[in-house]
């Protein structure tokens, strides 16, 4: 990793006024006749190009890693209140994708209490090993045991890719423990690969969505990632062919700081990540009230309503609503799209659909690059004619 040296020697008082006013990050302060380079200093490197020499870069020797001393890819086995997160079986029907790459086991990481019944179903979803800490201190999620749990698990198995779940309890849990084996972590993955040197290929949209990172991690292990649900496809069950390693709750360096005193269940809300049918609207709905003729839409194809993100900042439609990598992930059987432009960001959270209908009056719009079947044309002259199409065809029974 590189760094920059100031050489003091080579610097005047007029040279390093002039270097801390060039910086276009405010990241060189000069005090006490000292330039320093502070936290937010982004390497553009434009000091040393202006300086004569009195700021140069230095090359800090990348640290090495023994990659075979790592192997095998595991997945962390979400699960709560007697129940694996259906991510959690997704995940490990990538990681025997990856885990065939290089001939290396799969494992899974199962913590909680009353852990038997997920530990079998997890074999049976591809797991070679099943690692399990079954402990009271892990019925309810809390941060501190897992992450104890989670790093006693790595120091065991030595896992060479770890794949979590970006739930909740999942992007709480991840970072904390990447952060203790000093190594990276990828998150909202739409795309993994493997090379035969075990480096994992971490693969998501970034500057807004122009373009698709590809992220390696080769010089550190394990390599974190996180990856949304319905992302990838959930494999078949087969039979339990591999085995169960149990694992004891590491004694606390120092005692937990949180403790859960009662947990009240709240009313379960229909979540458009399990939709079978969506019917999503973006800009091209003028007004808040036109989402009338959507949700008609909606009802009368017993399909959840969506959305894009702008409509959410608009305060049109709640946030749970939203699809796209800052919002829901779905893969419904049939979604129409309304005023949608399908930017990267939003189509990365439906391109799992079974299909995908598209109604938008620019015929150049990104959307039907992915769509099944696209109507250009304006929507308000579209949809209530789709509309009246679909009592016709209810009331001749079609």
């Amino acid at each position: 990793m590189a760094g920059l040296t100031i050489h003091a020697e080579k610097l005047t008082p007029e040279l390093a006024q002039q270097l801390v006013t060039l910086c276009p990050f405010g990241a060189l302060e000069y005090s006490g006749g000292a330039l320093a380079v502070g936290a937010g200093c982004k390497m553009c490197r434009l000091c040393v190009k202006k300086s004569g020499g009195a700021v140069t870069v230095e090359e800090a020797p990348a640290p090495q890693v023994d990659k075979g001393r790592w192997a095998g890819v595991a997945v962390f086995a979400d699960y709560a209140h007697g129940r694996l997160h259906p991510v959690s079986l997704e995940l490990l029907g990538k990681a025997r994708e990856l885990a065939a790459v290089t001939g290396q086991p799969v494992y899974a990481l199962l913590l909680g209490s009353g852990t038997g019944a997920a530990a079998r179903e997890l074999l049976r979803y591809g797991a070679d090993k099943v690692y399990v800490c079954d402990d009271p201190a892990l019925a309810e999620f809390t941060v501190e045991p897992y992450a104890d749990a989670f790093a006693h698990f790595i120091e065991t198995a030595r896992p060479s890719a770890i794949l979590v779940g970006a739930t909740n309890l999942g992007r709480s849990l991840a970072p904390r423990v990447a952060a203790r084996f000093g190594t990276g972590l990828t998150a909202d993955c739409t795309m993994l690969e493997m090379q035969p040197n075990t480096d994992l290929v971490q693969i998501r949209p970034a500057f807004g969505g122009n373009i698709m990172a590809r992220i390696v991690t080769p010089n550190h292990r394990p390599q974190f990632c996180t990856v949304r649900y319905k992302i990838f496809a959930k494999p078949e069950p087969g039979p339990a062919a591999g085995q169960v390693v149990q694992l004891s709750l590491p004694a606390p360096a120092k005692p937990y700081r949180i403790r859960v005193d009662r947990v009240d269940e709240m009313p379960r809300e229909m979540d458009i990540s399990e939709a079978e049918a969506i019917v999503a609207v973006g800009r091209g709905v003028k007004s808040q009230a036109d989402l009338e003729l959507a949700r008609q839409l909606a009802r009368a194809l017993g399909a959840q309503l969506a959305c894009t993100r702008p409509l959410v900042e608009n305060g049109w439609l709640d946030p749970k609503h939203q699809i796209g990598l800052s919002g829901r992930t779905v893969k419904p059987r049939l979604i129409v799209t309304l005023g949608v432009s399908g930017a990267v960001q939003f189509a990365a959270g439906m391109r799992g659909a079974g299909c995908i209908v598209a109604v938008n009056s620019d015929p150049e719009a990104p959307i039907f690059d992915v769509a099944h079947y696209g109507l250009v044309g304006d929507l308000y002259e579209v949809l209530p004619a789709l509309l009246q199409r679909i009592k016709e065809d209810a009331v001749h029974g079609a």
